[in-house]
């Protein structure tokens, strides 16, 4: 008996960690760690913008979707606030998260006075989809591609300020913003949407801006922020595209 249970002991203390071996292996983890820890945050970062972007060409397809199928007008409009506090009411303006609203018009006429600049009756609206806002992101204008290819530096060029939602572009106020919210008798406005796109019954999308003409290509680009920061120096930017014919929604992606 007593030979077994020394044999047994012996047996243990061959096979156990000792105390040396133990710090040795927590340092490798804690160096492991330090290493990989800013790939992991690169990751998540642009794992966060693409994920913006296929949240946007989403919002965008179904607001398309909902027009062809009710033979009516939707606008999705966008609005960027200060991400430092919760959104005020009404909105303040700023940057770092951004705000999608998309309503239709209730009757299937385009409800608006092209030739001046004047708010939607929001009595005269329906709401598609909810509000939808995504942290981190800023409204980007960016230079074109160059058409030779399908990543972002050689995606088709969108050419005019007027096909762009971007921080500069468009250049000037929709003619027709909408307001948030909608209903009857129309209530006070928490956010004006100066910044849209509209999609007729018949598909065909536009920069609701100054300028009425169906463009060829159409883009919305995005980058990430920290708080109210643009990370300018970020590879992570994103370009979300969309035909003015066919719709044809695509992302861009260095």
């Amino acid at each position: 008996m007593h030979t077994t249970f020394s044999l047994r002991l012996r047996s243990h203390a061959n096979t156990a960690f000792t105390l040396i071996e133990l710090v040795l292996v927590i340092g490798v983890i804690i160096l492991l760690m330090a290493l990989l820890a800013p790939a992991f945050t690169n990751l998540k970062g642009a794992g966060d913008v693409t994920s913006a972007a296929y949240t946007i060409e989403g919002v965008l397809e179904q607001a398309r979707t909902y027009a062809m199928a009710n033979n009516t007008y939707t606008w999705v409009g966008f609005y960027e606030e200060d991400a430092s506090q919760s959104s005020t009411n009404p909105a303040t303006a700023g940057t770092g998260r951004v705000v999608i609203s998309t309503v239709a018009s209730k009757d299937g006429t385009s409800v608006y006075n092209p030739n001046s600049l004047a708010t939607i009756d929001p009595t005269r609206l329906n709401r598609v989809t909810r509000l939808t806002k995504i942290e981190g992101i800023h409204l980007t204008t960016f230079a074109d591609g160059s058409g030779t290819g399908t990543n972002f530096s050689s995606r088709p060029p969108a050419l005019y300020d007027t096909a762009r939602i971007g921080d500069t572009t468009p250049p000037n106020p929709s003619l027709t913003p909408f307001q948030y919210p909608i209903g009857n008798p129309a209530p006070s406005a928490q956010y004006t949407f100066l910044k849209a796109v509209e999609f007729s019954p018949r598909g065909e999308a536009r920069i609701d801006n100054s300028n009425y003409t169906v463009k060829t290509v159409c883009e919305i680009g995005i980058r990430p922020t920290h708080g109210t920061a643009v990370d300018v120096n970020s590879a992570n930017v994103v370009a979300i595209q969309f035909r003015g014919f066919g719709g044809n929604f695509q992302i861009y992606r260095p």
